[in-house]
Formats: structure tokens, sequence, C-alpha cells
């Protein structure tokens, strides 16, 4: 791919979640709590999860052992930073889930798909078509007035998400099947503290490595999960009652 394609085909992604961020306010993604038949035959979701996650672990790992760049500082640390949440999403996570929930298969291969352009794209913006001199100043690229802040938002957007996964696994004791309205750390604010998290990270990422591509993965990462929450905020609030919900958002605390 030449670096003017590169730039096409960075538009066409941008273009594409654009499509989906306003189609998912018509229709729910059909996993979780809103999976339903009309989806088509389902698989069990811890295996899902890793057919679906892992493909842009092994993508990102694979364009970046052909690029050349090798140990370089600070694309190296990137690459291992970005590889550090698809490590936890793709084969920690999926064993952390409890239940016998099940996922669609027509929503597992989507997720593979935006998962294979997602690596495509991360590492071209790294490795490849990167702005010439971007990374050249090695261990002083932490000196810049980016570097620091977006490296400090990327831990506390991971730390976020985590945490909440932790708090929506351990609501229900063994052998308990009710439902319940999580209010532990950010879901005191928002009703998805998970989503919240994962797009503060993600955020971090971007404005760390200042590259184009991971603010198109901000933008689609918003354009997935904004309206996601948005529908899991009012099922709480038919669930649970709006006096229960109180005064939380949906994804970002005091503002949605």
């Amino acid at each position: 791919m030449s670096e003017e394609g590169f730039h096409i085909f960075l538009g066409v992604m941008s273009a594409t979640a654009l499509f989906v961020f306003i189609a998912l306010y018509f229709i729910k993604a059909g996993y979780g709590m809103f999976r339903t038949a009309s989806w088509g035959y389902s698989i069990n979701n811890k295996l899902a999860w890793v057919l679906m996650e892992a493909p842009v672990f092994i993508v990102m790992f694979w364009l970046w052992g052909r690029s050349g760049v090798g140990f370089a500082v600070p694309v190296y640390l990137f690459f291992l930073l970005f590889q550090l949440h698809y490590l936890q999403r793709s084969f920690v996570f999926p064993f952390l889930l409890k239940g016998k929930s099940r996922m669609p298969i027509a929503i597992m291969a989507m997720g593979i798909v935006f998962n294979v352009l997602n690596g495509m794209m991360q590492a071209g913006g790294l490795f490849y078509f990167a702005s010439e001199g971007l990374y050249a100043d090695g261990w002083a690229y932490w000196l810049k007035p980016n570097a620091l802040p977006g490296a400090l938002l990327f831990f506390a957007g991971m730390f976020i998400n985590l945490h909440s996964d932790y708090v929506i696994r351990h609501l229900r004791k063994p052998g308990d099947t009710k439902h319940y309205l999580p209010a532990k750390g950010f879901y005191r604010y928002v009703t998805s503290a998970n989503y919240f998290g994962e797009l503060v990270e993600w955020t971090g990422f971007a404005i760390l490595t200042a590259s184009p591509a991971a603010w198109v993965f901000v933008w689609w990462t918003f354009a997935n999960l904004v309206p996601r929450a948005d529908a899991i905020y009012r099922h709480y609030r038919e669930e649970f009652g709006d006096e229960a919900v109180g005064k939380r958002k949906r994804i970002i605390p005091y503002i949605y």
C-alpha cells in the first residue's frame, strides 16, 4: 500500500464509522444483554471473544515483524502498549467472563473484520507511514508535551476499563440470577463505565502517538460505544426506574 492509498484507507474507515454511529442508534448490536435469536446462530461467548479480538493482536505483531522497526524507541513502546491491551482483551478477559452467554456469529464476524482492518491501520500509522521525523528523537520523544499526558490518560483509561469489568463480573454471587444496577467506581457517574474507560484509553494512545490512524480508532471507538451506551442507559431506566439511575450519564461523566 502506498502512502496515498493509506490516507484514502483512513478516510474510508472514518466515513464507515459515521455510518456505524448513526446505524447503532436504530439497531441494537446483538450481543450481551441485547442478544436475540434474530441475529442467527451463536457460539460460546468466551470462544467468540477470543476469535474476535485475537486477530488484531496477531496482525499487529506480524506487521511489526515485517516492518523492520524492531525495538526502536518510541515506536516499539507504542507497539507494546497496544499489544498489552489486546493481550488482556483477547486472552485474559474472555476467560474471566461468568455465565453461559453466547454471541451471534454475525457479530463475531463483523468484529473480526474490523479488528483485522484496525491492526492494518494502527501498524500503518506507527510502522510504515508515520510523518517524517515524528519518532526520530528516540527516548527524547517523551519530552514532547503530548507524550506524558497521553501515556497517563492511556493507563488511567485502562484502569477504569479493567476495574469496571471487575465490578460487572462481581454483581452477582454464585447461583444468583437477579439483575443489578452497577454502582461502584465510575458507575457512580455513568451507566457504561467500562466504555468510558476504553474511550479514555484510546484517546490517550492517540495523544501519545500523534498518529492520525490512532485518532481514527478513537472515532471508531466513539462511534461504536456511544450508541450502545445510550441503549444500555435506556434499558437500565426501563428495568430499574429513573430514580435508581438518578443523575448518571450514559458514557461521559457530567456530559452525556
